[in-house]
């Protein structure tokens, strides 16, 4: 099957790279010429622009957006409307606000062209692990890009059945859904995004209680030097709390237990605001996300060891580099869906 791919970066080259493996055609573009002229290396065709990527594409067009929230995307989209024609399909694959997402599809559909909203999680490791996504938009268009979505997500794998499942529809299973009309994709990934941040900030305030019990405000009967390596490793062993966080935590531990290459400083991406919002929205309380997000804003003025975790964490799965020397977030986690306890990260 023949998709245009847009921004190159740290997913969607690796994305393109998932597809090619595959057997599928890709046309790529980004800004940066040895990032298209990379991707060409691996069998891709790359577009110098835009509308030679569109002008190299079989109806109906496929163009799938990974550029970041916001204006770049909204022009993006907006460049395309001129260029494509009804039946056509453009998909964003970053993290737009599901409203957004709403006006767009709203708009394309005036020129019959079709919108596709599709939360990505994965990180940095979806080349090898696949990607779990969440998809918006109308089912003609899901279906006709099934294949794409099949090639990407991670598949089976084997993680065992959830008992009782009565649903007829694997694709849960295999790591992608049709969550729903437009925006309903990006919708469930900004929750998903929001949970993140609460089961981040759990990890970091639970190292950093653990780092501190040798304080010298403790009384001294009281105090332990616990290795905290050991520790984060004997909780991915069989512990209620194993997850792939847990895995990159100890990674970063494991290289660095002071964590002394980072420096505290936690950015967030803009879903965990929109959770919020959304939450304020609902009347639904929120407490555990709306305090991850709060502690994220203090990370800036003042650092913890915590948000130093935080911080080792957003670079294992995502590359975020926030301040510190990049370090080799090893181990890599299993390829496929290799355990059922996983926390897929974004």
């Amino acid at each position: 099957m023949q998709i245009a791919i847009i921004g190159l970066g740290k997913m969607g080259g690796s994305m393109a790279r998932r597809l090619l493996k595959a057997g599928h055609d890709c046309v790529v573009f980004d800004r940066d010429a040895k990032t298209r002229e990379a991707l060409a290396k691996d069998g891709a065709t790359a577009a110098a622009s835009t509308s030679e990527l569109v002008g190299l594409l079989e109806k109906p067009r496929l163009v799938w957006l990974m550029l970041p929230a916001g204006e770049p995307t909204a022009s993006k989209v907006h460049e395309l409307a001129g260029l494509l024609e009804a039946g056509d399909i453009i998909i964003d694959g970053g993290n737009s606000f599901y409203k957004d997402d709403i006006q767009r599809a709203g708009s394309l559909a005036e020129k019959g062209i079709r919108y596709v909203d599709c939360g990505t999680s994965g990180g940095v490791w979806g080349v090898e692990r696949g990607y779990c996504m969440m998809i918006g938009g109308p089912k003609d268009a899901v279906d006709h890009l099934d294949p794409i979505f099949a090639a990407l997500a991670p598949g089976l794998g084997d993680i065992a059945r959830t008992p009782n499942r009565k649903s007829g529809d694997t694709r849960a299973e295999r790591g992608y859904i049709h969550a729903g009309p437009s925006g309903a994709g990006h919708f469930v990934k900004m929750v998903h995004n929001g949970i993140e941040y609460g089961l981040m900030q759990a990890y970091a305030e639970g190292f950093d209680i653990l780092r501190n019990k040798d304080s010298e405000d403790l009384p001294e009967a009281e105090r332990y030097e616990l290795n905290l390596p050991d520790i984060a490793e004997v909780w991915r062993r069989g512990s209620v709390v194993s997850s792939w966080l847990l895995d990159l935590a100890a990674s970063a531990l494991a290289k660095d237990p002071r964590l002394a290459t980072f420096s505290g400083f936690v950015q967030d991406s803009g879903e965990g605001r929109w959770t919020v919002e959304a939450a304020i929205e609902e009347a639904v309380p929120a407490e555990v996300i709306t305090s991850a997000l709060y502690a994220r804003f203090r990370s800036r003025k003042d650092h913890t060891f915590g948000e130093k975790m935080l911080s080792a964490m957003r670079f294992g799965f995502g590359g975020h580099v926030e301040g510190q020397e990049p370090i080799d977030p090893q181990p890599k986690p299993a390829s496929g869906q290799a355990q059922a306890k996983t926390t897929r990260a974004a």
